[in-house]
């Protein structure tokens, strides 16, 4: 791995990788993509309006990376983690999240996700 591949590799944990309270930036970026997948975690995003902020939004659109085979290894729960990922990208999805119904359905999507492996 050359050193510019090495610096721009979210995984790079080396010392000179950006740290953050102790943290690599990859692992906090996992953690985080993986709470996702918790529709509870999505619909509490939307009601303290994050879900609304372009940065945020922006920031979402930057986790895709976790698609590639390489950082997709990583997630423990990678069907309803990347499903939340695409529906992020949706204006519609990120204001209908509030409802009970559409976090009930995707509750019962990642149940059986994970009952299906």
């Amino acid at each position: 791995m050359t050193t510019a591949q090495s610096s721009s590799d979210p995984t790079n944990t080396s010392r000179s990788s950006s740290q953050y309270g102790g943290h690599a930036r990859f692992t906090i970026e996992l953690e985080f993509v993986q709470m996702l997948a918790n529709p509870q975690y999505l619909q509490h995003l939307a009601d303290k309006k994050l879900l609304e902020n372009e940065e945020f939004i922006a920031y979402l659109e930057y986790l895709q990376y976790f698609r590639e085979p390489r950082y997709l290894r990583y997630l423990q729960y990678p069907g309803p983690t990347l499903r939340a990922l695409e529906l992020l990208q949706e204006e519609r999805f990120r204001k209908d999240i509030l409802s009970p119904e559409v976090m009930g359905r995707l509750f019962q999507e990642g149940l059986e996700a994970s009952n299906s492996t």
